[in-house]
């Protein structure tokens, strides 16, 4: 439609070009705007194509973790219109052992994506492969991924962290097999099995009383930089936690871990690992946004429905500042949908 009333409008302006100045203009200058002409109307038809048609969203969901899949089920089952843009991996898939799920005794976090993307989709919702590169808020939103933009009247954000890894040989073969990033997803796995922990800050430290109180006895702190004070390490000879200051380089074992290298080839006997890295948000495709963050400027904003600053945006899981647990960002989620339906019904 949009299409067929530019060329009309094209149609009427080369006209009056022609009748009017044709005496007067030369002819390059009247085909100089005959291209300018057809370069904007198809620049503008381009822009509609690529808008999705237009279509406008009741909800535009971005990351497919345990958050972003419980709103689009709880949004499906309003029966509203909803789009999930997944980029695929996350997190949560690199879960192999989740045990601290209800109902589930043991299940891994690529199954719980796995099934709740069925689920979701059962409920009409549409979900594409794709990365999101720019979220924007003008009449509606503007969710950009490749080359299409699609519109929405509210997003939300459920792409989840990126673990900050060390670089030592073996790590990915061990992950979520003994070697671990979450004391809370993964901490009850270390009960009284022979523990390294490895870090750079005195964050590791602090972790190492806090897992020999709940689960080993037997840990071994290693850390890349001495920034121990003195009281500490007097603490954690008095606590029998050997402190280590060097860089670990490989991880030792077959089917399961049984030491770690250090890179002056002292290996250091163990079963399992805790890191203690910290993570990176994935949230670069919201640079465009002016939104309120912690006090340590690092982690979103939400209010009790996990919206952010910006009206209609929600930020679901890991982004925000509450426990980054599966279980936590799916009751998120599902928090989200339910104010979204009370919204949408405002409209």
């Amino acid at each position: 439609m949009r299409r067929r009333f530019l060329l009309i409008i094209y149609g009427y302006m080369m006209v009056r070009i022609t009748y009017k100045l044709m005496s007067d203009i030369p002819t390059i200058i009247v085909f100089s705007l005959h291209e300018f002409l057809t370069i904007i109307c198809d620049k503008m038809c381009y822009v509609e194509e690529i808008m999705d048609n237009g279509k406008i969203h009741d909800c535009i969901i971005i990351g497919s973790g345990p958050g972003g899949l419980q709103a689009a089920i709880y949004l499906g089952r309003y029966n509203r219109d909803v789009l999930l843009i997944d980029r695929g991996g996350g997190r949560t898939r690199h879960a192999k052992f989740i045990r601290n799920f209800l109902t589930q005794k043991e299940i891994s976090g690529n199954e719980i994506i796995e099934l709740g993307i069925e689920q979701a989709k059962s409920f009409n919702v549409q979900i594409i492969k794709g990365a999101v590169s720019k979220v924007l808020k003008k009449d509606h939103f503007e969710v950009s991924a490749g080359d299409d933009i699609y519109l929405s009247r509210f997003v939300i954000v459920s792409s989840g962290v990126y673990d900050n890894f060390p670089p030592i040989e073996n790590v990915h073969k061990f992950l979520g097999a003994g070697f671990y990033t979450c004391v809370d997803c993964d901490g009850y796995n270390t009960t009284g099995r022979k523990l390294v922990i490895i870090g750079n800050s005195l964050k590791t430290v602090h972790l190492a009383f806090g897992m020999k109180e709940m689960f080993t006895k037997d840990i071994t702190v290693i850390l890349y930089s001495d920034k121990v004070p003195d009281e500490y390490r007097e603490e954690m000879a008095d606590e029998n936690i050997p402190l280590i200051i060097g860089r670990p380089e490989r991880i030792i074992g077959d089917r399961s871990i049984e030491a770690i290298e250090m890179k002056d080839g002292h290996r250091i006997e163990c079963e399992v690992i805790m890191s203690n890295f910290g993570y990176k948000l994935n949230d670069s495709f919201l640079s465009g946004l002016d939104l309120k963050r912690d006090a340590k400027n690092f982690k979103y904003a939400v209010n009790v429905h996990y919206e952010s600053s910006l009206s209609g945006l929600y930020i679901v899981g890991p982004l925000n500042t509450g426990p980054d647990q599966a279980v936590v960002a799916a009751g998120e989620g599902a928090s989200a949908a339910i104010d979204m339906k009370k919204r949408l019904l405002e409209i």
